[in-house]
């Protein structure tokens, strides 16, 4: 109990201790300020349990029919974003097909910025070249071109070789002014896909769920974590079964080998080509 609510009662105390002294309504309301009906009503509280009834009792409505959402609502939204980390539509979407429950995107997200909730942490952002599957990883808070740029200046960094094509879906913030100008700049073309044909990044999806499953899972975010999933993904870490259980680059590197044992005729590989997806770059056919 804090001091005002402490202050509260002792000024009723003093009412109907003064009340039972003079036994006169009249006057105690007249030398403390109150009306008749409230002095009646904190000395029945007080007649008929004591001191607790001189506590302040909540005024908060029975029943709130007016109210869009209820507690066990608010306890299936905060769920559904904690265990499953979807975004506001979504959560709509599977509250609607789970749980019978209607609620608009605009009151779902108010309940989140209540909780604290209305922004995901972190969105995971790949980079994988079409050819030796190298791979780029990185964390953004949001899909931003700025976020974009950050990303680019990464994968240009630690790509070991040349990129000369980058392919996305249709995200605002790859049409971004600033991003395309930067493209241009590095005279790297751009290629976003059609519309409504995500089977074009299959590659960097399935990437990122081994990302989010083998890496992400497992390592510390403070730390410096990109520089090592380079190395686990395409060296060590991750064995394709496609490629019986060896790694992409150790099996263009083998194959680079053998060309290079078999005489003059050897044609060096050409430069691999790369692209970016939504959450991130992928790879260009």
């Amino acid at each position: 109990m804090n001091d005002v609510e402490d202050r509260a009662e002792r000024r009723r105390r003093s009412w109907i201790e003064a009340y039972r002294a003079v036994g006169d309504a009249g006057a105690v309301c007249r030398r403390f300020g109150v009306s008749r009906p409230t002095l009646r009503k904190w000395l029945g509280r007080f007649e008929l349990e004591g001191e607790a009834g001189l506590r302040a009792r909540s005024r908060r409505p029975h029943r709130s029919p007016a109210l869009k959402v209820g507690e066990t609502q608010e306890t299936l939204i905060l769920g559904i974003r904690r265990e499953r980390r979807l975004g506001v539509k979504r959560i709509r979407n599977e509250l609607q097909r789970l749980h019978a429950v209607r609620l608009s995107a605009a009151t779902i997200h108010e309940v989140l910025a209540r909780h604290g909730l209305n922004n995901l942490p972190t969105r995971q952002r790949t980079a994988i070249d079409d050819c030796s599957r190298y791979l780029v990883a990185g964390l953004a808070r949001r899909r931003s071109a700025a976020a974009t740029l950050t990303f680019l200046d990464q994968v240009l960094e630690e790509m070991p070789f040349s990129v000369q094509r980058v392919q996305t879906d249709r995200g605002t913030e790859f049409f971004a002014e600033e991003v395309q100008r930067r493209l241009m700049d590095e005279t790297i073309r751009f290629r976003p896909i059609p519309a409504r044909s995500p089977h074009l990044n299959g590659k960097v999806e399935r990437a990122q769920r081994t990302c989010l499953e083998e890496f992400w899972a497992a390592t510390d975010l403070k730390a410096s974590a990109t520089s090592l999933l380079c190395g686990f993904i395409t060296t060590t870490g991750t064995a394709h079964t496609s490629l019986c259980t060896e790694t992409p680059l150790s099996t263009e590197c083998a194959s680079w080998q053998t060309r290079r044992r078999s005489g003059p005729q050897l044609v060096m590989p050409t430069t691999p080509r790369k692209s970016v997806s939504r959450s991130g770059i992928t790879s260009l056919i």
